[in-house]
Parts: C-alpha cells; structure tokens; sequence
C-alpha cells in the first residue's frame, strides 16, 4: 500500500456529513484536542472495505492515497471538530477517578443516508489533558489486533465496534520495547461507555445526567422518548445489549481481555480492543491477558463481570430512575444470557426445537472438550459432518476420549432424532453457524511480525479469509490447522 502522496482533489471522504452533537453536552464530558499526527512517510497498513460500505461510501472509489489524507491527523476533513472525552470506570473491580481519552479522538459524528450515524475516533492521535503520563500514541502491533478483531468479530455476526484503517509510520513509539506507532480509524455507533454515566455520578454532575441520557435516545433510540419511563428503558436496553453481546463472546470462544467498566459501550458493542483472545484448546478459565493475574477476566468470568459492570452503571442511573426499577432491569441480565447463549449454541448443534435437556446436553460436550483440551473451534466445525446413524464425524478426531465423546454422540444422535434431523440439511445449516476460520493469536503474531518488517499483505490476507469465516475456502485450508507448537501459549499485554 502507498506512503504518504497527494489524493485526489476531489476525495469522496470529503461528502462525509458530520453532525456533532456529543460537543453541545456540558464541557465537563469535553475538551477540544487538535490530532498530532505521526512522523512522515507514513503508509496505509490495512483498509476495510466492508467498514467503508458501512459509511455510504463506494470502496472503489475511495482510494488509499484518499484514506491517508483524511485520517493521518495531518489534516482534517471539512466538518470534523476533534475532541477528548472524560469518562471514569473501574479497572480490575477498582474506582478510577482519572480516565477519559488518553491517545484517541472523537473527530466528529458522521450521519449516514439511512438516517443512522456513526461516531470517527482516531486512536494514537497524540496527547490530551488525559494521557496523564502516557504518550497519546499507538502501536502498530496492537493497531493491527484491534483492526482484525474488529472485522472478524462483525463477520461472525456480534456487535462490535468497526475499523476502517490502520496508518504506519516511521516514528519510534517506547513500550517494552521500541515499537512502530500507528494510528487506527475507529467507527462506532456510540462513544459513551458505562464510565460516562460513572463519572458524572460520582463527581456529582447530577443536573447533567439527564442531558446525557437525552443525547443517547435522541440520536440512537429516539423510540424511547414515548415510553413511560425513559431512562429504565434505556437501562434495560444496555441490560440486554451486554448480555447479548457476551453470549456472542461465549459462543464464538472469544475472551476479551479487559472487561473494565469504562470499556464497555451503553449500546452493548464489543469496545476497546487489547489483550483479547480466541479459545484453541477449549479452557473454561483461559487468561489471555498475562497482566490479568489473578484471572478476573478469565472466559468463563466475562458473563459474571458483565453483570457486575452493568452494577456499576446502575449507581449513575440511580438518580434517573426508580431503585426496584433498576434492580429488576438488572435481574433481567441472567435470563438474557441463558437464553441468548443457549440458542446460539443450540444453532451449532443444529438443533431447532428447544427441548429441556439441551442445556445439559451441551454442557456435556463442553465438559469433554475441557477435559480433552479439544479445538473450540475444529470440534463445532467437525459436528458438521455429523452422521447419526453411524456416530461418524470429524470432531471425534479433536476428543482423546473417544470412548467418552462416543458415549456423547450417542446421546446427541437420539436428540436429533427428536427432531428427525436430516444430516444434509441440518450440516448446511451448520456451517452457516460454525466457523471454520477464526482470529487465531498464532495468526495475528506472525502478521504483525511481517508488518512490522514493512510487509503489511499478511495482515490484509487474514482479513480478507475472516470476512467470511463460515465459508470452506479450500486455498485457506492451513489457516484452519491447530496451531503450532510456539503459538499456543503466546503472552499477550494491555500495552498499546
């Protein structure tokens, strides 16, 4: 992809519409932070088409010379007014007064065709009054991670947060080591975090709650203002968006890392990207943040720390709304879960009629394959092949067990017959549920690796096979195999 050069004078980016309504709330929740942009040459890393498509934009036309123009902080594009925000949260279950945006701007909120809108964050974009002792800038390294997971996340149909690009340059950024800064264009539909409503709860900004609780429905749930409580809707709504967007993590075998209440989104999607982790070996309490030690975001913790976190959220609603209200919306959270869960993995078994016994079944299986260490991901994608009349299928290959996983199949065999499954139909359904390609580590480090040595088309490789996770693509094969030997336990840290 080219460094830094001219982009067409007539730049598509520059049709982009911004209404900028998070910059009328009080100036407490803002300050204005012009981008510091990184050194030149720099070079467009990575682009997701699918995530300009998003902006009513046509892919083709957008050229990456254009994307360096726009969102390198060099310039910015007409309609743009950047900004810090200040939020607090807790962090690892502790109270943090000093948080807000630390090396990423809100460069202004874009309204798209269909009336929806979208919020343009630029992480690495230098200091701001809330870096306290950090530089402001990002890395490449966790630039790409968060890119990749991203758009493999929304391939796999989970809320998420988008990324439209990533910018490499040559200036120096000191983490453990001397790394290679970058900056990452960041699309979501809301920046306001639980940490948003914490702080102005806690530093006892009472009379601007509510300004802030209008700002949220009247831009993203305008449907609520007719309802006869507001806010306990509102609330309800992140109740169930969290639990929703959790259940999509426990399903897809994926563990985010660091579940701190200031990074999660109001409108329940997957926020700030870090240490995150897919499952290879399925392990209940996998850990992939080595900071993390004492494991309380650990993948079998992140439903339980999602209802904590939406605790925390509850005192800066506590002003807005009735207390029985707020403990029955919280109430709410468990059953959301179970239910949402549970059909998603009800989807993976191919399994259309709910019946009581499911919830043990499954938990069976997820029994064997921690006792067995078996591929998350290779052992669903295996059930695919399922026959139930003899047993057979790939998946039993993943089990060390087989008299167990035998024992298993057997029990799962009948269950269809419930239903009289049929093997063709159920398997295509199947596939259209599991993946056979997902985010690997071992497949992040090595295009990172090739990124920072100024090869960047393994980074846009791998985003091209997750865009389409479900589909066979038999020249991908390789990226399906269980991972090496050296990438299985690989330290991943919250340093960006």
């Amino acid at each position: 992809m080219p460094t830094d050069q001219p982009a067409s004078s007539m730049n598509p980016l520059h049709t982009l519409r911004f209404d900028n309504r998070y910059r009328t709330l009080p100036a407490s929740l803002h300050v204005d932070v012009t981008p510091q942009p990184l050194a030149a040459p720099r070079t467009l890393a990575a682009r997701s088409d699918d995530c300009l498509a998003l902006l009513g934009l046509s892919p083709d036309e957008v050229s990456d010379a254009a994307l360096l123009e726009a969102f390198s902080g060099e310039q910015l594009l007409p309609g743009m007014a950047p900004l810090a925000q200040k939020y607090t949260g807790h962090q690892f279950g502790v109270y943090n007064p000093d948080l807000g945006d630390g090396r990423g701007l809100l460069l202004g909120e874009v309204m798209l065709p269909d009336g929806s809108r979208r919020d343009l964050h630029l992480k690495g974009a230098g200091k701001t009054p809330f870096s306290r002792m950090g530089d402001g800038r990002a890395v490449l390294r966790s630039s790409i991670r968060e890119f990749l997971a991203s758009e493999a996340l929304a391939a796999l149909g989970i809320s998420t947060t988008r990324a439209l690009c990533v910018i490499s340059s040559d200036e120096p950024v000191y983490r453990e080591t001397r790394e290679t800064g970058a900056m990452l264009l960041r699309v979501a539909r809301t920046h306001v975090r639980f940490g948003h409503f914490e702080y102005l709860h806690h530093s006892d900004q009472l009379d601007v709650l509510p300004q802030l609780l209008d700002y949220v429905i009247d831009l993203h749930l305008p449907a609520l203002h007719d309802a006869e409580d507001p806010a306990r809707e509102l609330f309800r709504t992140a109740v169930h968006r969290t639990a929703h967007m959790i259940a999509g993590w426990q399903n897809a075998g994926f563990a985010h890392g660091v579940m701190n209440s200031d990074n999660m989104s109001l409108l329940g999607e997957t926020f700030d990207y870090g240490p995150y982790g897919f499952l290879d070996a399925f392990e209940p309490g996998f850990i992939c943040n080595h900071s993390d030690w004492q494991g309380r975001y650990a993948f079998n913790r992140q439903p339980e720390i999602g209802l904590w976190n939406l605790n925390c959220l509850a005192h800066g609603f506590s002003t807005l709304m009735r207390r029985e209200h707020l403990v029955q919306a919280l109430q709410e959270y468990e059953e959301a879960f179970h239910n949402q869960y549970l059909a998603l993995l009800r989807a993976r078994l191919g399994l259309t009629q709910p019946h009581e016994q499911d919830a043990e079944l499954i938990g069976d299986l997820l029994g064997l394959m921690s006792a067995d260490r078996a591929d998350y991901t290779r052992s669903f994608r295996g059930l695919c092949e399922f026959d139930r009349h003899s047993l057979a299928t790939p998946a039993q290959d993943e089990f060390r067990d087989t008299t167990a996983f035998r024992g298993w199949a057997t029990r799962y065999a009948a269950r269809l017959a419930q239903e009289d499954s049929q093997d063709d139909a159920r398997a295509a359904a199947m596939r259209a549920a599991n993946p056979k390609y997902v985010l690997r580590n071992y497949l992040a480090d090595t295009a990172i690796r090739q990124a920072q040595a100024g090869d960047f088309s393994e980074v846009m490789r791998l985003h091209r096979l997750l865009r389409t996770p479900f589909a066979e693509q038999p020249a991908m094969q390789d990226y399906a195999a269980l991972p090496p030997d050296w990438g299985r336990h690989l330290e991943i840290s919250c340093s960006s």
